[in-house]
């Protein structure tokens, strides 16, 4: 029998269970989709006991096929999308649905909190306020939900949710506690001012556990879990990582100074810097397993979702399935670089500062086609990641001079991949191990379980640098017109959301 290791990421759109070597190559995947529901444009709920019996279900089927290979895992981890809410009472029993990252339901809550108190969070954790933080949402179940509110005893991340459910133990690591902006970057340790500025009292502290490394082990697998999976009771699972951070370190771009963008459902642009304040004044910042380093990054939910959300509107209503996005981006393929003067904004799940925002399509016309409308939501994708990646350049991190690294849909794709080139000015060097969110968490094993392997790399053979091309220039002028559009229509999206929820 051979040893394996298991990461699982759990994702807004996708759930993976993955397998790995001694030296991180990828042996198997099997995945299926997260139950997320948009109960509204502002609401996204989980069900927490479907998620779970997704994991579980994949877990059973990776098994049976290291079984019948002769693997054996060793252990396994858990990396998935940071912040929401996972709430759940004392015998780890869901109070509720869980709320998910993108949801913007209690975005009023953090309308009201100043500036200097947004500020001063800021100083502390490296992380402003935002709607779906722990904390915020916290208070919004407190106003809205008070049944669910006092049976809540833990308040757990996606990750620590279904890391509960395969240990029997509610636990938390240092990187979804970080970027729930609720940790001292100095000390560590946990602080009650994201609780403080939306009026809650010090005591809910409480309800978040203890802070584990993520790669420190938790427990082992439960009987019931081993029963439903296939695993061997009491298999290590370590407390695992935000999918941020599991994607850096799955990437290998975790030096000073590396630069990593994913284009996933969230738009996720990090720098690794020094776990130290002053932070970077940037969205959210989690600490890495070094100690001595974090990744700042500028986050929001407006990369491949858009592209998502065209693959599904491209077929008739009554269908539930949707065009290939392969097919969406060959017909991209075939447009010039501008789309013939379609530009998008990449907001069908809003942003966190631009709350009120929508997926809006500007300056179409009767010569537009599907291939014009997937070309402009791509670039307008591409777009707003530079958006973000020149905030973060500016708020004060390091960033190395050297390629860029890209995940997710925007490297599979070679087209835009190219785009991210010309559009960011800079080469970037594609990653196209296709699990680096499993590969990064599971990468933490070997060391949690002292088998004494070298770390995992990322050879070179496995990327692709993209320099910027000819169309560097239509991209400049692009941009110039994007920023513009982007800067005067807050205003007309503030009059849409009214009337959406008006006539909700």
């Amino acid at each position: 029998m051979t040893t394996c290791y298991i990461g699982v990421d759990v994702g807004l759109t996708a759930t993976k269970a993955a397998a790995f070597d001694a030296q991180g190559r990828e042996l198997y995947v099997v995945t299926a989709r997260t139950p997320r529901t948009c109960v509204t444009a502002h609401r996204h709920d989980v069900d927490m006991v479907l998620l779970a019996d997704t994991v579980l279900s994949l877990l059973a089927e990776l098994n049976a096929k290291l079984t019948a290979d002769g693997w054996t895992p060793a252990g396994l981890g858990v990396a998935a999308h940071g912040n929401g809410l996972y709430p759940v009472d004392a015998e780890l029993r869901p109070v509720g649905p869980a709320i998910a990252s993108s949801d913007t339901r209690a975005q009023r809550i953090v309308d009201a909190i100043s500036p200097e108190a947004a500020a001063r969070l800021a100083a502390e954790t490296g992380s402003i306020p935002w709607a779906a933080q722990p904390a915020v949402l916290l208070r919004w179940l407190r106003d809205h939900e008070p049944q669910a509110y006092r049976a809540t005893r833990w308040a757990l991340s996606c990750k620590d949710w279904v890391t509960s459910q395969l240990t029997g133990v509610a636990s938390a690591d240092y990187s979804d506690a970080s970027a729930f902006g609720m940790v001292v970057l100095d000390t560590r340790r946990y602080t009650t001012t994201a609780l403080d500025l939306v009026g809650l009292p010090a005591a809910d502290l409480d309800r978040f556990p203890a802070l584990r490394p993520s790669g420190e082990v938790v427990a082992g697998l439960t009987a019931r879990a081993a029963a439903r999976t296939g695993l061997a009771e009491g298999l290590p699972v370590i407390a695992g990582a935000m999918d941020c951070v599991a994607a850096t370190l799955g990437t290998g771009g975790h030096e000073l100074g590396d630069v990593t963008v994913i284009v996933g459902t969230w738009a996720i642009n990090g720098a690794v810097v020094p776990a130290r304040t002053p932070a970077p004044k940037v969205t959210l910042s989690a600490l890495l397993p070094d100690p001595g380093r974090m990744l700042a990054m500028e986050v929001a939910p407006t990369s491949a979702a858009n592209l998502e959300w065209l693959a599904a509107a491209a077929v008739p209503h009554d269908r539930a399935d949707r065009v290939p996005p392969t097919e969406l981006l060959r017909e991209a393929a075939g447009v010039r670089p501008g789309a013939d003067g379609l530009l998008f904004l990449p907001f069908v799940n809003g942003a966190p500062e631009h709350p009120a925002a929508s997926g809006t399509f500007l300056g179409i016309s009767g010569v537009h086609r599907r291939g014009h409308l997937t070309r402009a939501v791509i670039e307008g994708v591409a777009q707003y990641h530079r958006v973000q990646l020149d905030r973060l350049v500016a708020s004060g991190a390091d960033v190395a001079d050297r390629p860029w690294r890209i995940a997710g849909g925007g490297a599979r794709s070679e087209v835009w991949a190219q785009i991210f080139a010309d559009v960011l000015g800079r080469p970037v060097r594609r990653q196209l191990t296709s699990e680096l969110g499993a590969r990064g968490v599971a990468s933490l094993l070997p060391a949690a379980l002292s088998h004494g392997l070298q770390p995992w790399s990322v050879g070179d053979a496995d990327d692709l640098c993209v320099r910027p091309g000819p169309d560097r220039a239509a991209y400049l002028r692009q941009a110039e017109v994007f920023d513009r559009c982007l800067a005067s229509l807050p205003v007309t999206w503030q009059n849409v959301d009214q009337y959406r929820t008006a006539t909700a």
